[in-house]
C-alpha cells in the first residue's frame, strides 16, 4: 500500500467514526426526549406567535390594534422589556423600563403601584425576542394575572405611527 492509499484509508475511517459517533448522539438525544416528562414535542408551531403559550394552551400574544385600543383607553400598562440604552433611544410614549436582565433587581420600584389584576403589555423588537415573553412570565409567576406580549412590539408601534418618545422617563 502507498502513501496515499494509506491517506485515503485513515480518511475514511476517520469518517466511518465520526458518523458513528454522530449517530450514536442523535438516538441517545432521541431516547432522552421520548423518556424525559415534557419531552420537546416533533412538530408545533414555531413562529414567534406560537411561542408565548401557556401550559393552559392560553397565548399571551396580543394583536397590535388591541394593544393601541388599550393604550389609547388607558386601560394598559406598556412594559419595555429591552436594555435601557434602547429603551432611552425610543419607546412607546408612557411605557416603562423592565429589562429582563434587570427583572430582580428592579421588579419592584417599577411594579410598586402596578395591581395584580391590571393589564400590562410587554413589549421587546424584533420577530425572535423573547425577552418581552420572558418578563410576562416572570411577572405571572409573582401573580400578575393579566399579562400579554405584543410581538415585535417596538417595530410594530413605529411602523404604524404611534406615539413614541425619547429619554428615561416614561
Amino acid at each position: 500500500m502507498n502513501r496515499i492509499d494509506e491517506y485515503i484509508a485513515t480518511g475514511l475511517k476517520g469518517m466511518r467514526q465520526a458518523a458513528a459517533i454522530f449517530l450514536f448522539s442523535a438516538l441517545l438525544a432521541l431516547l432522552v426526549n421520548a423518556l424525559r416528562p415534557g419531552g420537546l414535542a416533533w412538530f408545533g408551531d414555531w413562529t414567534p406567535e406560537a411561542q408565548p403559550t401557556l401550559e393552559t394552551g392560553e397565548n399571551l400574544i396580543i394583536s397590535l390594534q388591541e394593544a393601541e385600543a388599550f393604550y389609547y383607553a388607558e386601560a394598559a400598562l406598556m412594559l419595555d422589556a429591552r436594555s435601557p440604552e434602547e429603551y432611552v433611544a425610543g419607546h412607546i410614549a408612557g411605557a416603562r423600563n423592565l429589562p429582563w436582565e434587570q427583572f430582580d433587581a428592579r421588579m419592584n420600584e417599577v411594579m410598586q403601584d402596578v395591581g395584580r389584576e391590571d393589564l400590562i403589555i410587554t413589549y421587546c423588537d424584533g420577530d425572535s425576542c423573547n425577552l418581552s415573553q420572558e418578563v410576562a412570565l416572570a411577572l405571572m409567576d409573582r401573580g400578575y394575572t393579566n399579562v400579554r406580549v405584543l410581538v415585535n412590539g417596538w417595530t410594530l408601534w413605529q411602523e404604524n405611527s404611534l406615539p413614541v418618545a425619547t429619554g428615561s422617563k416614561p
